[in-house]
């Protein structure tokens, strides 16, 4: 097989959540422009509407589904409405996710469970739908897990983002465990760790120590809207399908030191 034809996802379709904007409508183009359906998630109607006109704009087929990942309940019945329109969910990239900044001695609790549910909950109740109504049965598939470089790092002075941190470190595992028990089911499942990339979430400390993290980092930049396009498309082709359970870091090489 040619390696044009192991990157190749026609046929194929793909579950974003938090398709709508940032690093994860960055991954929606990456996977369409390799041919794969595209299903985006997002809790707002209006940023959906707007990122599947830009989509469709490039000439991916695309498919929205508005809906919040941290009301449990609706999980079963985004996965029908996905399979309604789609038939198939081959890829699930588990990108939706939230951050909250406090002192970890003054962190509220309503700010714990919120990072928490969206950042571990959520993915891995979509993922345990999706296998196991979806890959099990057919014998294939493929998880991609959005975690981050601060899964493998403590907080530098000023950040205080406790919960973020801890609940990446758990998407990085998580991805290890599942990868573990439905690897004989031919799932793949592997975790991608962006460093600081341009997104609602990062801007606001980019703005504050963007300096700072550029100078630290080997290349001397931060990500860009393409930096996650060649990973997301490597973990979800068949160009990886010898690899799993892994955790891919994209991060300028900030995170060696």
């Amino acid at each position: 097989m040619s390696v044009k034809a192991l990157f190749d996802l026609t046929g194929k379709t793909a579950l974003i959540t938090g398709g709508s904007r940032g690093l994860g409508l960055q991954m929606a183009e990456a996977l369409g422009e390799m041919g794969a359906r595209l299903a985006i998630t997002a809790r707002k109607a209006d940023e959906l509407a707007e990122a599947k006109a830009h989509l469709q704009g490039l000439g991916y087929e695309v498919e929205t589904f508005t809906n919040d990942l941290q009301k449990f309940d609706s999980i079963p019945g985004l996965v029908d409405d996905v399979l309604a329109r789609c038939k198939d969910i081959d890829i699930l990239v588990n990108n939706a996710g939230a951050t909250w900044g406090a002192k970890a001695e003054d962190y509220p609790d309503e700010a714990w469970h919120k990072v928490m549910n969206l950042n571990v909950n959520a993915p891995f109740f979509l993922t345990r739908e999706v296998g196991k109504r979806v890959m099990i049965p057919k014998g294939r598939g493929n998880v991609i897990i959005t975690a981050s470089v601060a899964a493998f790092k403590g907080t530098p002075p000023g950040m205080n983002t406790v919960a973020y941190n801890t609940s990446k470190a758990a998407a990085v595992h998580l991805a290890k465990v599942l990868a573990s028990e439905w690897g004989p089911y031919g799932i793949r499942v592997n975790s991608i760790c962006p460093g600081f990339f341009p997104s609602k979430l990062a801007n606001g400390l980019i703005d504050k120590i963007g300096d700072a993290i550029i100078a630290r980092a080997p290349l001397r930049r931060i990500g860009n809207e393409e930096d996650l396009k060649g990973a997301v498309a490597y973990l979800a082709s068949d160009a990886s399908r010898h690899m799993t359970g892994q955790a891919l870091v994209i991060d300028g090489g900030a995170s060696l030191f």
